[in-house]
């Protein structure tokens, strides 16, 4: 109990501080987007997330405790363990809104694909440190770069758009501070670009209408581009300070959407105004500065690049939420880090803060 005790206090205080005010915020915001819905069915979602942020914390400080290069050694195992469950998802997982994401075991459902992210990680981590030259050589970059395809690719025939593109700027993040040459850097990005005509072919036919409606918001307005309209209309009518909690139109009116999950910026921006979602930015902006630090302070290759991985992995979906959310990025079914309710989104991240806050127990000097 000391042992546990004594570790807790080596955590960052700064991460574990602005956690608190997320998990804060976001149990605020969910309350008031989920309260109709709870009269409804009878579902206690801040309840429910509530157990899930203790549990998800409880994992992540174990986590923490325990030498990173542990987890390295068996990196791939848990790594190929995941790429076995998305291939059940596409065998036997359940639908909803579209997609098939989910499947049970023990009769607990979860969504992979936001586990395998950190695992992707871990493994890409340990491939790169293991041989920091294998960047320099087109030969070694198979390697790390089937690593990231190969979770990619099942992913996004889920389909599941906006988890797969998360993997995209982690994996260059990555091979950045590995050490890649910058001809191969930029060849990847180049080649990127260009099979975007080949990307379109493979979407389905609701994601190419998101699409459309990003570049002509007004080509469906109650179809495709209902629920950005809806939400644009909740932020911007939240002004300076906010409707107040409890009080915002568009979320207890029922107009707008998913606004327990994909969309709960909105209701943050409806009730709480230009002040609170200034406030949330500040709060994960400095959750990604910390990340960077820890990661600049890191010695060893693998830790640094746990770390990086981990923080472009939490700020990408920061960006891409709220992005969408406010019209400037495609709707991609993108949840928000420690605010929207979801469990298996919940437990990823806190798993992922566990694995940076081991680096910064084990690799950093302050």
């Amino acid at each position: 109990m000391l042992s546990l005790l004594s570790d807790f206090r080596k955590l960052d205080r700064v991460i574990l501080g602005v956690l608190l005010l997320l998990f804060l915020f976001g149990l605020v915001a969910l309350f008031s987007a989920s309260y109709q819905r709870q009269v409804s069915t009878g579902k206690n979602f801040v309840l429910n997330q509530g157990l899930w942020i203790i549990l998800g914390m409880i994992l992540a400080v174990l986590i923490a405790r325990t030498s990173y290069h542990s987890f390295l050694s068996v990196s791939y195992v848990i790594f190929g363990m995941h790429i076995f469950f998305l291939i059940l998802v596409l065998i036997m997982g359940k639908t909803a809104l579209g997609a098939q994401r989910w499947i049970s075991i023990g009769g607990i459902g979860f969504q992979p694909s936001e586990f395998v992210k950190v695992f992707t990680v871990l493994a890409l981590a340990r491939m790169i440190g293991d041989n920091p030259s294998c960047l320099k050589t087109k030969r070694g970059l198979i390697g790390p770069f089937l690593i990231v395809l190969l979770p990619m690719v099942l992913i996004f025939k889920q389909p599941d758009l906006g988890t797969a593109i998360v993997l995209l700027p982690v994996f260059l993040a990555m091979i950045w501070v590995g050490g890649i040459r910058l001809k191969y850097f930029m060849a990847i990005i180049l080649s990127g670009i260009l099979s975007l005509p080949l990307f379109w072919i493979f979407l389905k036919e609701y994601q190419r209408d998101r699409l459309m409606v990003f570049i002509n918001p007004n080509a469906d307005p109650l179809g495709a581009g209902y629920t950005i309209n809806q939400s644009k209309i909740a932020i911007g009518s939240g002004m300076f300070f906010g409707k107040g909690w409890l009080s915002g139109t568009q979320n207890q009116l029922n107009f707008l959407p998913e606004r327990h999950t994909d969309f709960i910026f909105s209701v943050v921006g409806e009730e709480w105004g230009f002040i609170g979602t200034t406030l949330m930015l500040g709060l994960f902006l400095l959750l990604v500065f910390r990340g960077l630090k820890i990661a600049e302070l890191t010695k060893d290759v693998s830790g640094k690049l746990i770390a990086i991985g981990i923080t472009t992995m939490l700020a990408i979906h920061v960006i891409i939420n709220i992005g969408m959310t406010l019209g400037l990025m495609p709707v991609v079914g993108m949840p928000l880090p420690f605010i929207s309710y979801g469990r298996s989104a919940l437990t990823a991240n806190l798993i992922a803060i566990g694995f940076l806050l081991n680096v910064q127990m084990n690799r950093t000097v302050f």
